[in-house]
């Protein structure tokens, strides 16, 4: 029984409602598609492994009989595979593991999710373009520029070929509600923003990013799921993105603002470093499909997300009683 350890709670047997299995479940994606999912009257069981803790199932991903076994004990309407290896420079380093996790995994799960007869969602990437030729849309030719991005490309199409009903949803850089800074590439700036009293800070001010709030995309996924429930002609390949363009200078610039804390330490860098990871330049999301559909969200303004989520995490923990009130 490696890699498997839960069983059924006596209490979720006599709760009646859609279940939904969300891997990945305490990450910063996954706790907002589990609270999503929670306020809209699902059965939520998520998954996790070196983070999993009481409110989680622990799951080995990469274990085939594992995740057999969660499958088909928890029998649930919905699949949605949140759970990856995303960081860029992460995986050009430590190749094997993270394909494992990214495609290895994924195809296991689409598997038993077909056999199960669950509805599979599988959280995908903007890096599987070359950011050459924005906006792109769900039928554009992928063509990934690192490891990271051939990785979730590959997931996609063990999706597609063992679970042809299944839902993609590819989406850019993320930012939430964090339990740490570090958890996100964008709240991360926080801490050059707060430097002021130290060196300047040099942020990238070419690669052009749309930072997208994990509450958006989980919302989105609810609506996918239950309309998907209702029409099996949703599934396929989607597309939602935040609609602001911004480079990580731009962001932290953004985020100092919003605190009325100094920016003029943080540098623009207008040359790429020749040691990054490639990255597209823009691979911004034409996000049409869902909007057709009236299964999108109209992405709330960063100012305001970020102002939320890093609040916390300010030297006054009180700032925001005082801002707001």
């Amino acid at each position: 029984m490696r890699g498997h350890q839960f069983s059924a709670s006596q209490e979720e047997a006599l709760v009646q409602g859609p279940r939904v299995v969300v891997t990945g479940a305490t990450g910063l994606l996954g706790r907002a598609i589990c609270r999503e999912f929670e306020s809209g009257g699902w059965i939520v069981i998520g998954t996790g492994y070196r983070r999993a803790r009481p409110r989680f199932l622990r799951c080995d991903l990469t274990d085939e009989g594992a995740v057999k076994r969660l499958l088909h004990e928890h029998k649930p309407e919905v699949v949605i595979h949140c759970a990856a290896e995303r960081r860029p420079d992460v995986m050009e380093g430590n190749n094997e593991a993270a394909v494992n996790l990214n495609v290895h995994a994924t195809s296991t799960l689409a598997k038993e999710s077909a056999a199960c007869g669950s509805l599979f969602t599988y959280i995908s990437t903007d890096y599987v373009f070359d950011g050459r030729n924005p906006p792109y849309g769900e039928d554009d030719s992928p063509n990934p520029l690192n490891a990271y991005g051939r990785s979730k490309l590959d997931g996609e199409r063990e999706v597609l070929r063992h679970c042809p009903g299944a839902v993609i949803l590819r989406i850019p850089i993320l930012f939430g509600e964090v339990e740490t800074v570090t958890e996100s590439a964008v709240t991360s700036l926080w801490l050059k923003v707060q430097e002021a009293t130290e060196e300047s800070c040099i942020l990238d001010h070419c690669l052009q990013r749309f930072p997208t709030s994990t509450q958006d995309v989980a919302t989105v996924c609810r609506k996918l799921a239950e309309r998907a429930r209702q029409d099996p002609f949703i599934r396929g390949i989607f597309h939602f993105s935040g609609k602001e363009q911004m480079t990580k200078y731009e962001m932290a610039v953004a985020m100092a603002q919003a605190f009325n804390l100094p920016s003029n330490h943080l540098i623009p860098q207008t040359e790429l470093s020749a040691d990054m990871t490639s990255r597209p330049m823009n691979s911004q999301l034409n996000c049409s499909r869902l909007e057709l559909l009236n299964l999108s969200v109209e992405p709330q303004a960063f100012t305001a997300a970020i102002t939320d989520c890093l609040w916390p995490f300010t030297a006054d923990k009180r700032w925001r009683q005082t801002v707001f009130h």
